[in-house]
């Protein structure tokens, strides 16, 4: 962006250029016009500018060039509204109904499998290679980005320097800054357009810096790992992350489970591991009727939603998973998906809930029947935001519906879609 002194040169010289006609704005009777005001500019935080100061010893104490550290550094100002998104991140907020509605919908099931039919060559090889199969590779794909539609939106270096100097873990945050600013020195990433998540992760398969550091790999042969630009690179990069979190070639994430009645919800658990045979004997199954494993493998169940809503049992390739973004409704959202990537019809058991979540081809439903009933919500493009948000409070209050909390599920939808279209009123009679 131009600075403010580049700009009242640029409208000097052009003034000077002007013939003297061009030059008067006003007839000569008029009052002269006001002398050009630029805006002022946002004064620096100093706490900030602090906090970078002190992050530039740092940074070439890792071999970060005070030049670099200057160039990447110098024009940044903070966006403190990343804070509120600290502990807010939807893994850990939303219902986990709603949060699988969003992420293993027929729409993603769909797009997933058209990924793998496009690129069926390359991620062969990325199996032959990693071991790791391609529906797994493509659900991280298609959770993380939407199969590389959606990267995020917020520049990186912006983000990353307001959470080092700002909040909770500003140490995390300093070592992320710092990776990536040795990628942007290396070469690997470019600083133009460089957007990502509020918490710094970008790329196909959303990498966190110190990440893309340890674990991109360079699979297309450039002599660049480029997990922003080259699909090769970022799904070997995501294989390869799978396979240093332990996973395990040929071996299945897990399965739904139907559990025995009186089955103890204290002995469930990620970590609280037990050779299969165990958890057979205590009568857990599968729930589609097919056997489990005949080894004595290390299992684990998992009733995210208690005893009234799906189980599952879980092996150490769930383990891989969830070390991608520590969250269980993250884990499940993944292996879910991949299962329906293989052909899998998808959960047996209910949620413990009257009024699930939606999938995107039903959020677009409902935005179009609120954008019928008049509500500025913009297009019906599946996204639910404030605007989408209000406008369902409004409904449900109209229809009586408790609560009205602004939440797309499945009552609201059903409600709006039974009312059917609104009636137009009648139009004035002519005299």
């Amino acid at each position: 962006m131009p600075s403010p002194a580049s700009l009242v040169l640029s409208a000097l010289l052009l003034a000077a250029a002007l013939p003297a006609w061009a030059q008067q704005s006003s007839p000569p009777s008029a009052p002269p016009a006001p002398p050009l005001t630029l805006p002022p500019t946002p004064a620096a935080d100093p706490l900030y500018t602090a906090c970078l100061t002190s992050l530039r010893g740092a940074a070439e104490k890792q071999g970060i060039a005070a030049a670099t550290f200057d160039a990447y550094t110098k024009d940044l100002a903070a966006d403190m509204s990343v804070l509120d998104l600290l502990d807010a991140q939807p893994e850990f907020t939303t219902p986990l109904w709603d949060y699988l509605a969003a992420l293993v919908d027929d729409q993603r099931v769909a797009d997933g499998q058209a990924m793998l039919a496009t690129h069926r060559e390359l991620l062969d090889r990325v199996a032959l290679a990693y071991g790791v199969d391609a529906a797994t590779v493509v659900a991280v794909w298609g959770v993380e980005s939407d199969y590389g539609r959606v990267f995020g939106k917020r520049p990186l270096l912006v983000s990353l320097s307001t959470l080092s100097c700002f909040g909770r873990r500003q140490a995390f945050f300093r070592g992320e800054l710092l990776a990536t600013l040795k990628l942007l020195q290396a070469g690997d990433v470019r600083a133009e357009g460089l957007a990502g998540s509020w918490a710094g992760a970008f790329g196909h398969t959303q990498f966190m810096p110190s990440t893309y550091a340890r674990i991109a790999v360079d699979f297309d042969g450039d002599g660049r790992r480029d997990l922003i630009d080259s699909i090769p690179d970022a799904l070997a990069s995501t294989a390869n992350y799978l396979v240093k979190a332990g996973w395990r070639t040929g071996e299945p994430w897990g399965y739904e489970v139907k559990l025995p009645p009186g089955f103890d919800v204290a002995r469930a658990g990620r970590t609280n591991r037990k050779p299969l045979p165990q958890w057979v004997l205590q009568g857990i199954a599968r729930i589609d009727g097919q056997p489990l494993p005949a080894d004595d493998r290390a299992a684990a169940v998992l009733v995210p939603t208690g005893i009234a809503g799906p189980a599952f049992l879980v092996f150490k390739n769930y383990d891989a998973i969830y070390a991608y973004n520590a969250a269980e409704s993250y884990a499940l959202a993944i292996a879910l998906l991949a299962d329906r990537l293989r052909g899998g019809g998808g959960l047996v058991a209910a949620w413990p809930t009257d009024d699930p979540g939606l999938g995107r081809p039903q959020r677009r439903e409902l935005q179009t029947l609120l954008l019928a009933r008049g509500h500025a919500i913009g297009a019906a493009d599946g996204m639910i935001g404030a605007q989408t948000r209000r406008a369902i409070v409004a409904e449900q209050q109209r229809l009586g519906l408790q609560p009205a909390d602004g939440r797309a599920g499945a009552k609201i939808l059903a409600a709006l879609k039974a009312e059917g279209p609104p009636v137009a009123p009648p139009e004035p009679a002519v005299p």
